[in-house]
């Protein structure tokens, strides 16, 4: 099975606002950098949407270590909020509808098919790649704007 390594970052300029996402996936020392625009839209969605593009890329069954600095991603995953949230219906605790269905739903099919580990970053930190992510998301955003 290939070992992937995939760096993801979201922003918003305002929440909700214009957004972008950027991704960095790894293999074999070598890189693939990704980034997307939307017009309206949240940072959240931003950080799931980077993950989410970033593992489309993936032609076959991988091992992967996906970092991001959202703790609503991986949490998400770590901390099983997803099961809690398919067996409450895709309520929250607050017995609200989850935000971003859609994109989780996207991503949990994604975690059948490749073996993820969710590793939380620092954002803006010293994490170098995180921190390219960001930049090719906040650039999105300036040529859209």
């Amino acid at each position: 099975m290939k070992e992937i390594t995939i760096y993801t970052d979201g922003a918003c300029s305002g929440n909700p606002g214009p957004g972008g996402w950027g991704a960095i996936l790894e293999y074999r020392g070598v890189e693939k950098e990704l980034s997307g625009f939307e017009a309206e839209t949240t940072n959240n969605r931003m950080e799931l949407t980077a993950a989410a593009e970033a593992l489309k890329q993936l032609k076959e069954s991988c091992k992967v270590k996906l970092y991001s600095d959202s703790a609503y991603l991986v949490n998400g995953f770590n901390q099983n909020w997803v099961i809690g949230w398919q067996k409450n219906n895709w309520k929250n605790s607050k017995k609200e509808p989850v935000q971003n269905r859609d994109l989780w739903e996207a991503l949990i099919e994604m975690e059948k098919q490749h073996k993820i580990t969710w590793i939380k970053v620092k954002g803006h930190s010293d994490n170098e790649k995180n921190n390219r992510c960001d930049k090719l998301a906040t650039d999105e955003i300036k040529k859209h704007s």
